[in-house]
């Protein structure tokens, strides 16, 4: 095998993933959202009321990464943290005011994005279908 950086599927899945979260960087920055704190809302907009494990394990980041994350948005009042009633133990995470506006706010954020890809309905559930199928056996 010769080898060439472009032949690698991981350097072209790397340098889609770098592209593209510049692209949705550009529709960020008037919420003054990094993509990741932008992903972590999304995981809240589908279901409020979530503990930081619950929300690390969807997005894959361990407590290092979220919990600054998360304090960064409380202290926006766009998230807040609220210790569980039965076990105090437990702190959930829902939105709070600002949070629930950026939920409408942010609605055209994915409709343009896919304004960037060159490709056909087919072709995105094509894509999508394939994705999916490379990250299954990690537990994705």
């Amino acid at each position: 095998m010769d080898w060439n950086l472009d032949d690698q599927l991981c350097f072209l899945m790397y340098s889609n993933f770098r592209k593209i979260s510049r692209i949705y960087q550009d529709y960020l920055d008037p919420f003054d959202l990094t993509y990741t704190q932008y992903i972590t809302l999304i995981v809240l907009f589908e279901k409020d009321n979530q503990t930081m494990s619950e929300i690390g394990e969807r997005l894959g980041l361990d407590s290092g990464t979220l919990t600054p994350l998360i304090k960064k948005l409380e202290k926006r009042h766009i998230l807040k943290r609220v210790r569980g009633q039965e076990d105090e133990r437990k702190v959930y995470i829902k939105l709070d005011d600002k949070g629930f506006k950026l939920k409408t706010d942010l609605k055209h954020v994915p409709l343009e994005m896919v304004k960037h890809y060159d490709l056909t309905i087919e072709e995105a559930k094509q894509l999508y279908h394939l994705l999916r199928k490379t990250i299954q056996p990690y537990g994705q």
